[in-house]
C-alpha cells in the first residue's frame, strides 16, 4: 500500500496554532505518512498586523512559507486544520478557505476522507471546543469522517482534556500539548490506512455484475 498522504492545513497568527501543526506534521511523518504542512493565506490588513508585534514577527517570519490551495486537500487521503478561536468560531482566514472549497465538494473530491481538528484561544474558556465543533460542520457537508482524539489516551486528559481535538490556551504549547496533539495525528493517520488498504482490497475483488 502506498503512504498515506496527510494535508495539514492551519492558520496563525502569533505561531500557537504553527507550533501545534509541526508536532502533529513530525508524528504523522514517524507515523509513516508523506505530510503536506500549509499555512493559510493571511487575510488582515498589514496596518493590523503591524499593532501586534507577535503577529507581525511572525508573519514577516512565514511570509515564504507553502500556502494552502484546495488542490492539497484533493490530493491528501486524510485532512488536519489548526484553528486558532475568533469569537468561538473558525476564523476568517480558514473561513475564507473552506468557502473555495466548492468545486472540489462537488465532484466528491472532501468526501469519505478522515479529518480532524485542534485549536488555540487566548484564554482557558476562549472557546476552544465550540471552535472546533463549529468546523466539524463543515465537515459533515462534505461527506468525510470526523476523528476526534475522544478520551482514547492518557495524553488528552493530560493536556486539558478537550476530546473534539487537542487545544492550547495563552500562547502556550508545552510538551503535553505537543504530546496531544502528536497523539491526534497518528490516530488520523492510522484511520487512514486502514480506509486506504479497505479501498485497495474492495478495488481488487471482481464485480458483482
Amino acid at each position: 500500500m502506498e503512504r498515506v498522504k496527510l494535508a495539514i492545513v492551519y492558520y496563525s497568527a502569533t505561531g500557537t496554532i504553527h507550533a501545534l501543526a509541526q508536532a502533529a506534521a513530525q508524528a504523522a511523518e514517524e507515523e509513516g505518512a508523506e505530510v503536506r504542512l500549509r499555512l493559510v493565506r493571511e487575510l488582515a490588513p498589514e496596518e493590523a498586523i503591524a499593532q501586534n508585534p507577535a503577529w507581525k514577527a511572525f508573519h514577516e517570519a512565514h511570509k515564504d512559507d507553502p500556502r494552502a490551495v484546495p488542490e492539497d486537500l484533493e490530493w491528501a487521503d486524510a485532512m488536519m486544520f489548526g484553528l486558532p478561536a475568533r469569537y468561538g468560531n473558525m476564523p476568517a482566514q480558514i473561513k475564507q478557505f473552506v468557502d473555495a472549497l466548492g468545486p472540489i465538494w462537488a465532484r466528491g473530491g472532501l468526501a469519505d476522507k478522515p479529518v480532524t481538528a485542534f485549536a488555540s484561544t487566548q484564554q482557558t474558556h476562549g472557546g476552544q471546543e465550540s471552535t472546533i465543533l463549529s468546523f466539524y460542520q463543515s465537515v459533515y457537508h462534505w461527506g468525510a469522517y470526523v476523528v476526534t482524539p475522544g478520551y482514547t489516551d492518557p495524553v488528552v486528559s493530560q493536556a486539558g482534556g478537550n476530546p473534539y481535538g487537542t487545544s492550547a490556551s495563552q500562547g502556550k504549547v508545552g510538551e503535553a500539548e505537543k504530546a496531544a496533539v502528536a497523539y491526534q495525528a497518528r490516530r488520523l493517520v492510522r484511520v487512514a490506512k486502514v480506509l486506504k488498504a479497505g479501498r485497495e482490497a474492495l478495488a481488487g475483488l471482481p464485480s458483482a455484475h
